[in-house]
């Protein structure tokens, strides 16, 4: 019996430590991810009075569009209709470009969408457009997302536009067109309506 005894013990320590070097690597392969390969978005430019920030993976068009409202809310008087303009191309080259965005979470162009409406905007865009966005949290996603070229704007008329307890008696209609690098069949034309919000224009309705 003690014979026995002696002879099992050398294989039920080899099973452990195989288990453990088992449950090592899956943890190292499947968990342990190191901190500096999650995705860390940074801001790299922002609109003083504003509160616009632009993060450093936004697109060369994006960047572009971005300088041209910072150029246009620094003058002392600010030419309204080419801020509203800028503003409507700036949510949709955000919201409907999809490429550089980490999650189904990560919606674009939320700082230009009125700001009682931004809770519910973003959850429905999450169970909606951004719905099959795959996590890009380490930078190894391989899915193929759109990616917006260029949009233009064209002002349709000002209108009266009621939401909630408030009423804009000079809200922005906008018809739009977008133009993406690649046709994947994702929304090219709608109609886009801005409001005044404190000193700001604000995204309240798009269809």
């Amino acid at each position: 019996m003690k014979k026995r005894r002696m002879k099992k013990k050398p294989i039920i320590i080899a099973c452990v430590l195989l288990l453990i070097i088992i449950g090592i690597l899956v943890y190292f392969i499947f968990f342990n991810k190191e901190e500096s390969e999650v995705t860390e978005i940074k801001n790299v430019d922002t609109i003083e009075g504003y509160d616009y920030t632009l993060s450093e993976n936004a697109t060369k068009y994006y960047k572009s569009l971005f300088k041209d409202l910072k150029d246009v809310l620094s003058e002392d008087n600010v030419d309204e209709e080419a801020y509203a303009e800028l503003v409507v191309k700036l949510f949709l080259a955000d919201f409907f470009n999809l490429d550089n965005k980490v999650s189904s979470t990560d919606v674009g162009g939320l700082q230009f969408v009125y700001e009682d409406f931004r809770e519910d905007f973003t959850k429905l865009a999450s169970t909606s457009m951004y719905k099959h966005v795959q996590s890009d949290v380490y930078g190894d996603r391989d899915q193929e997302l759109p990616v917006v070229s260029s949009v233009l704007a064209e002002k349709q008329d000002n209108t009266t536009f009621t939401y909630g307890d408030n009423t804009d008696d000079n809200a922005y209609v906008y018809d739009f067109t977008i133009t993406y690098e690649d046709d994947m069949g994702y929304q090219e034309e709608g109609t886009i309506t801005l409001i005044h919000s404190n000193d700001k224009l604000e995204v309240a309705a798009m269809e």
